[in-house]
């Protein structure tokens, strides 16, 4: 039995196409919260990058926010795992070098790096495609880098990135997007983000499900009991995911529910 349930945000559990969450599936999760199954959410954002889910924020028990790298529920930390400042100060040094943009996430905050090495292609990636209003961050970057950092999204290709994380020895990368890498420490991904979540609520992995579209969703959706892949999932995704549902904008969520009998047919 699912007691349990853990949804990827941008591209599962809201369409890109339409910047919303479509409303079958915020039926679908009312009725799985009525009958008692708790709803985690599972993204890459950052807590305060998270503008899209309104419709469905009272219902959340929890949260995985960049890539597992920061998890609580309330006011409770569950775990935080920060990237070694001598692997923060690489990826900067890079971004000198080879003149890209790099958002560089803290427990609090966020800034962006060179910036006006790109500014266009983080508008497209970060205005348009995820809808975040505003590219200037939430605080200065001295103060950002005052404090922990979670998460770097360099905007990279994936050749750069092949390039750089052998100099990055306590990171991990992760892509759903051609434009960016998501880089956190080695022991940060979205599946240690739910057995430290289950740990912490009492959950057996066993009885949660997981839900994603891009490759950062991999460990969490190989983690779960039940791993459930969306219909505009990248194939790396849905060859691990035990189930492969509609797309988002065809009422995935809505549809993998009904598969579980979490809601009726």
């Amino acid at each position: 039995m699912i007691k349990a349930l853990f949804f990827d945000i941008d591209g599962t559990l809201v369409s890109f196409n339409t910047h919303k969450i479509p409303q079958s599936a915020i039926d679908a999760i009312k009725m799985a919260k009525n009958i008692g199954i708790s709803i985690y959410i599972s993204t890459g954002r950052h807590y305060s990058l998270i503008n899209n889910i309104n419709a469905i924020k009272p219902l959340v028990d929890g949260y995985i926010t960049t890539n597992g790298a920061y998890c609580f529920a309330g006011d409770n930390d569950i775990s935080c795992n920060p990237i070694p400042a001598e692997d923060v100060d690489t990826v900067l040094k890079f971004a000198d070098e080879m003149n890209f943009p790099c958002m560089i996430v803290g427990e609090k905050d966020w800034a962006m790096y060179n910036l006006a090495s790109n500014t266009a292609q983080v508008d497209q990636i970060f205005l348009k495609l995820l809808n975040v209003p505003s590219m200037q961050g939430t605080a200065s970057l001295e103060k950002v880098l005052k404090q922990r950092i979670l998460q770097l999204s360099p905007v990279i290709t994936p050749e750069t990135e092949q390039k750089i994380m052998p100099y990055l020895h306590g990171c991990i990368s992760s892509r759903w997007c051609q434009e960016f890498a998501d880089v956190t420490a080695r022991n940060a991904d979205k599946g240690r983000g739910l057995l430290a979540v289950a740990a912490h609520q009492g959950i057996d992995v066993n009885e949660t499900a997981a839900f994603g579209d891009g490759g950062n969703d991999i460990p969490i959706v190989k983690t779960a009991g039940v791993g459930i892949a969306m219909g505009n999932a990248n194939d790396a995704l849905k060859a691990v995911a035990d189930y492969v549902t509609t797309s988002v904008d065809d009422d995935g969520i809505y549809n993998a529910l009904k598969h579980l009998k979490i809601i009726p047919f």
